[in-house]
């Protein structure tokens, strides 16, 4: 149970985190596998990020089937669950509409890491278009066929884009995939500044490797964790370390 309430405090800051750094405004959301059995996934009631609490957080089975909690889950649990259920490293994914992102997912330009700390978004960002298979649509992952269909296109990759609608980054840890999508933001608003100056000179597959398998060490006052810290504040919390 220790485990447990851990993992719900944590979940807790992730959100607040990705609202403070812009990457979810009242839309989006942060899930965790539940640490005491990889058929669940923890996730917030329908909610802002910024406004949740501990008791907002329920517990889903991989088809996104409530399995403790109350309150009205979001409707799009079914990017968690599929995720989950292809991707047995995968511990946490963010979904979010930040907004220097959803341009990629409508250009032929795709969106690729170009300075180092943003290596963690991976060397290749496919699109998923609902259009493709589930033709007209809301645009939103309704169901577990469309979230299968999503999970497929993401693949081993960290980032997915969703036409017209957002993205999903998923991580290792729960940190991670919190550093991914602030990164995927990052990167994509650095991106657009450059192409207005003429073609942009992108990381190398190799450099991107080098650079995920530095950041995955985590060394002391490194990566991850010191990003983490420093994210910490900007939420409104005191630094854990």
């Amino acid at each position: 149970m220790a485990d447990l309430k851990t993992a719900i405090d944590e979940l807790v800051i992730a959100n607040r985190i990705v609202a403070a750094e812009k990457v979810c405004d009242a839309f989006g959301h942060v899930s965790i596998r539940h640490p005491d059995d990889p058929s669940k996934f923890l996730l917030s009631r329908g909610r802002a990020p910024e406004l949740i609490v501990a008791s907002d957080i329920m517990t889903f089975t991989l088809d996104g089937q409530t399995a403790a909690g109350n309150g009205k889950p979001y409707l799009e649990r079914f990017i968690h669950g599929a995720i989950y259920e292809l991707r047995p490293d995968v511990q946490a994914i963010v979904h979010s509409h930040s907004y220097s992102v959803v341009p990629f997912s409508v250009i032929d330009n795709p969106l690729r890491p170009i300075m180092h700390v943003c290596a963690t978004i991976g060397a290749e960002v496919p699109v998923w278009d609902a259009q493709t298979n589930f033709g007209d649509t809301d645009l939103l992952v309704a169901n577990m066929e469309q979230g299968r269909d999503m999970a497929r296109v993401l693949g081993s990759r960290t980032s997915v884009l969703m036409r017209g609608h957002g993205s999903t980054v998923v991580g290792a840890s729960l940190r991670e995939a919190v550093y991914a999508s602030v990164m995927l933001e990052t990167n994509a608003n650095l991106q657009m500044k450059a192409q207005a100056f003429g073609p942009v000179k992108f990381l190398t597959p190799g450099e991107i490797e080098k650079i995920r398998a530095r950041q995955l060490k985590g060394r002391p006052g490194e990566g991850f964790d010191r990003a983490w810290q420093y994210w910490l504040r900007h939420a409104g919390f005191q630094s854990d370390e």
